[in-house]
C-alpha cells in the first residue's frame, strides 16, 4: 500500500519514477547493467549526466554563463563551500565580509559555518517573531563578497515573497526545499544550491548552479573536494559521483517536463497549498503560525490553538498518530518547533491534501 508522505525530506517521489527506476534496476537503457553498477567513465553514464544536465537548464532557463555541478556533501557542506569559494582569503590576509539574513534554523546554521571562512554580517533577520515572516532585506554594504538567503525556509515554513536587490554583489540562495516549485530567474542570482531529497530525487545529491565569474576565486590552501574550479573543469567527475541519484534525479526531470514543466507545477502546488491553508483559515482547533504574505507552497505548519501546555502536546501526539493509521505519515513538525507540518513538494498529489483536509476534519469534530 502507498501512503501519502508529508515528509520534509527525504521525501516522497512521483510514484512513475520509482516504477520506471525499479524496470530499470538491473538493466539501464539496455547497458546489461544497473546505474549502480557503472563506471561514471563509461559511455554509458555520461549520457545520463549530461541528460540530468540538459533537462535542468531546460526547465530552470540556466543561462549559459552558469555552470551545473552535481555535488556531494547535502546543502550542509556548501554552507562551507560557498564562503570559501566567495569569500575565502590567502593564509594571513584579512577575512573578506558576507552577508547572511537569518530567516529560520538552516538559514542560521548556514551564517555560523560561514563565520569560520568569512566575517560575517546579519543585515537582516526574522528571529524576534520565531521566524514567522521575511524581513525587509537592506541593501548589500561596499565590500561584501556575497549577500545569502534561504528561499523557502523548512521548518518554519515561510518564503521570500519577493528578491532582495543586491546590485553587483551576487545573491547566492539555498533553494533546497522550493526548486522547480515555481519559476524562478537564474539570472537574479551568482549561486544557487539544493540538497536534492525534497523536490529532486533521493538524498545523497547537491545541485550547484553558479556564474562562471564566479568560479575560481577559492584561496589556494582549500582543499580539492570543496573547490568549485575543480569539480566544474572535470564536469562533476573530479571524485566518482552519487550515480545513482544523478540517474534518480533525470528520471524527476522528465517526469515533471511531461507534465508541462515547472510553470504547470506552479500551477498545481498553489492549488495544493490553497486547500490546506483555506482549511486552516477556517479551522477552530488549528492555525497557521506564519504571517500570509510569506507562507511557503512547499512546507506547511500548523498547531493546536489550545493555550494548554499538556493538552497541546496531547492533540499533536494524538494526531500524528491518528493520521498515520489513515495512511498519512511523517506530519510531525520539526523537534526544535513542535506542532505538526506537512510538506507538499512536487510529487505530491492533489489527492493527498484532499485526504489530509479530510482527516483534519474527522480529527476536529473528535476533540
Amino acid at each position: 500500500m502507498r501512503v501519502f508522505n508529508f515528509s520534509p525530506g527525504p521525501s516522497a517521489l512521483p510514484l512513475a519514477v520509482l516504477e520506471r527506476a525499479a524496470g530499470e534496476m538491473t538493466d539501464t537503457n539496455g547497458a546489461g547493467q544497473s546505474v549502480m553498477e557503472m563506471s561514471h567513465r563509461s559511455k554509458e553514464f555520461k549520457a545520463i549526466i549530461e541528460q540530468a544536465e540538459a533537462l535542468l537548464r531546460e526547465l530552470m532557463a540556466i543561462p549559459d554563463n552558469y555552470r551545473v555541478l552535481f555535488l556531494q556533501g547535502g546543502a550542509s557542506l556548501q554552507f562551507a563551500m560557498i564562503p570559501l569559494n566567495l569569500a575565502g582569503a590567502e593564509a594571513g590576509a584579512p577575512l573578506k565580509k558576507a552577508a547572511y539574513v537569518e530567516t529560520g534554523i538552516w538559514a542560521q546554521k548556514a551564517a555560523q559555518e560561514a563565520v569560520k571562512y568569512a566575517e560575517v554580517r546579519t543585515p537582516a533577520s526574522s528571529k524576534d517573531r520565531g521566524y514567522t515572516y521575511i524581513p525587509e532585506a537592506p541593501a548589500p554594504e561596499a565590500g561584501d563578497a556575497y549577500y545569502h538567503i534561504t528561499l523557502n525556509n523548512t521548518i518554519v515554513g515561510t518564503k521570500w515573497d519577493r528578491l532582495p536587490e543586491t546590485g553587483a554583489v551576487p545573491l547566492a540562495a539555498d533553494i533546497s526545499s522550493c526548486i522547480l516549485s515555481e519559476p524562478l530567474d537564474v539570472s537574479r542570482f551568482g549561486i544557487l544550491y539544493a540538497g536534492a531529497q525534497k523536490n529532486l530525487g533521493p538524498a545523497g545529491t547537491t545541485v550547484v548552479i553558479i556564474r562562471e565569474d564566479l568560479i575560481g576565486r577559492a584561496p589556494s590552501w582549500t582543499p580539492a573536494m570543496l573547490r568549485y574550479d575543480i569539480h566544474a573543469a572535470e564536469s562533476s567527475l573530479y571524485n566518482t559521483p552519487p550515480c545513482y541519484g544523478i540517474y534518480m534525479i533525470g528520471l524527476v526531470l522528465q517526469w515533471l517536463r511531461d507534465r508541462g514543466g515547472v510553470p504547470a507545477m506552479a500551477k498545481l502546488n498553489t492549488e495544493k497549498a490553497a486547500l490546506l491553508y483555506s482549511y486552516l483559515e477556517e479551522s477552530r482547533h488549528f492555525r497557521s503560525p506564519v504571517e500570509k504574505p510569506f507562507r511557503s507552497l512547499m512546507n506547511i505548519p500548523f498547531v493546536p490553538v489550545e493555550s494548554d501546555e499538556a493538552r497541546r502536546k496531547d492533540i499533536e501526539t494524538r494526531f500524528v498518530k491518528e493520521a498515520a493509521a489513515r495512511g498519512l505519515i511523517n506530519l510531525a513538525g520539526h523537534r526544535l518547533v513542535g506542532g505538526m507540518r506537512a510538506s507538499i513538494y512536487n510529487a505530491m498529489p492533489v489527492e493527498g491534501v484532499e485526504a489530509l483536509v479530510a482527516f483534519m476534519k474527522d480529527f476536529e469534530a473528535g476533540l
